[in-house]
């Protein structure tokens, strides 16, 4: 690994956090807020380190990035951001530890929505604006962000993109990377705005129409409100949160094909019409299980609620309105299975995705029909194209990997006296960037209780459901380090 290449890079990833910082200090001088000291030791601690990395780059003459550099630069990013944007939350004192800080950010940046905080309309309006644009930041990704700014900088950056994008296989929209990026950033920038001026239209004020926003396209789940979204209970406003949280939730590189009325296409991809029917099945039948139950008297009420946490947790989004706990074991069994299928590649959900399910899917069949044929030559098709066998063996290999680290994660979880539900939903929110999981860690809970240690390990697994698992293995496998 040449890893004055991978620290030029992270050098931009400070630069980049840092900048962001100025919004939310900008915020707290408005306001007179105490925590603007904070946002302005920790944007000079993250210039000196951009400046520190950048200075030890500066004699590195190759500007490839390799496989190994692109596994690097991409986990390292996560931590670096991580490490800086942790900062405001520990020197304002609007958390009890630098642990929890971390948390809180690596929970942001990785759009979890899984909190530490326990009071967080008593916050400043500095440090809340900061908890949804990590999650904004975060939601397209900060590589992604990046990679638009990497040219001018002398540096290639596919193996980045692929190594970050969320989903089964990173496709370029354009011929040239950093306009890829800059699309996509077009596209998760419109939505950010149309959301923010429905809210608006909603009675919502500007700054929790703006932080609601993009903690909505990002499928973060941060709110301004003790309550969640439960706090405002205005039908309107909850069904624009569900229609952005869908649109959030389908791959980003299906919108091109809209502005050039391509809408058979979009409605012809297999992965959107699975994931649509997913969601409307999930919702209808928790709508039946709930008002045969006598949960809800009236029908669109039961239809909102239920299409609500359906869509929060089927796209990782992690918005509340309503403490599903209490619900029947079917829809909690439900809402599990849910967490484990995600939202589409190419989105910025988490999850397993739907296109890996589908793939596997696929291949099941596949191989059924060649038992009853053997001579037949079957290939396994998705959205009329066949199916690469690499494509098929690393769905199975993220398969292995995500049930190994649940297990594991939930073994070393109930190590420490917590309820097996709890552990086992902790670390499958976590892995999947879900935010609530159930029982003491369920919708109205919080992750404020947990020992230090099991923070740490679900910050881990934040970040390496994050990255699809295996960018944040590869870290720890010694040939990565090999030239």
């Amino acid at each position: 690994m040449k890893f004055r290449v991978v620290f030029k890079v992270l050098s931009l990833i400070s630069l980049v956090v840092s900048c962001a910082m100025l919004f939310p200090f900008a915020i707290s001088l408005y306001d007179h807020a105490p925590d603007k000291s904070a946002f302005a030791l920790s944007m000079f601690f993250g210039f000196f380190v951009s400046f520190i990395f950048y200075v030890y780059s500066t004699n590195e003459k190759s500007t490839h990035i390799g496989i190994r550099e692109g596994v690097g630069i991409t986990g390292f990013s996560w931590l670096t951001a991580s490490v800086v944007g942790a900062l405001p939350y520990w020197i304002s004192g609007s958390v009890s530890s630098y642990t929890d800080a971390f948390f809180e950010t690596m929970s942001g940046f990785t759009t979890t929505g899984a909190t530490i905080m326990t009071e967080i309309e008593i916050l400043p309006r500095g440090i809340l604006l900061w908890r949804s644009l990590t999650h904004w930041m975060g939601g397209m990704g900060i590589i992604v962000l990046s990679l638009a700014v990497l040219p001018f900088l002398g540096v290639s950056g596919m193996e980045m993109y692929k190594a970050e994008v969320p989903g089964v296989t990173a496709e370029k929209v354009t011929p040239r990377l950093h306009q890829t990026a800059m699309r996509l950033w077009g596209v998760y920038v419109f939505l950010t705005l149309l959301e923010t001026l429905f809210l608006l239209l909603g009675g919502m004020s500007l700054f929790d129409a703006f932080c609601h926003s993009c903690s909505t396209i990002a499928t973060g789940g941060f709110s301004t409100k003790n309550a969640s979204i439960a706090y405002f209970t205005s039908p309107y406003i909850q069904w624009v949160i569900i229609i952005f949280m869908f649109a959030s939730g389908i791959n980003f590189s299906l919108y091109f094909l809209l502005p050039m009325k391509k809408f058979r296409d979009f409605l012809a991809d297999e992965e959107l019409r699975s994931y649509f029917y997913i969601t409307v099945f999930s919702a209808l039948a928790m709508s039946a299980a709930l008002y045969l139950s006598g949960f809800f008297v009236s029908v669109e009420h039961t239809l909102r609620r239920t299409f609500f946490n359906v869509v929060s947790v089927m796209t990782t989004t992690g918005f509340v309105i309503e403490d599903y706990n209490l619900w029947p074991e079917f829809t909690k069994f439900l809402f599990v299975i849910l967490m484990f299928i995600g939202a589409s590649g190419g989105s910025t959900g988490g999850g397993c995705k739907v296109s890996r399910f589908l793939i596997i899917g696929r291949q099941l069949k596949t191989e059924t029909s060649r038992l009853l044929h053997p001579r037949a030559v079957i290939t396994a098709r998705m959205n009329g194209k066949p199916i690469p066998k690499g494509t098929m063996d690393s769905s199975a290999a993220f398969f292995v990997l995500y049930m190994l680290m649940l297990s594991v994660g939930t073994l070393i979880t109930t190590a420490f006296g917590i309820d097996l539900l709890s552990a086992f939903t902790g670390v499958l929110t976590c892995l999947s960037n879900v935010g609530p999981g159930l029982n003491l860690l369920g919708p109205v809970e919080n992750f404020a209780w947990l020992p230090s240690l099991i923070k740490w390990l679900f910050s881990f697994c934040m970040l390496a459901g994050r990255l699809e698992l295996f960018a944040v293995f590869l870290l720890f496998v010694p040939g990565t380090y090999r030239k």
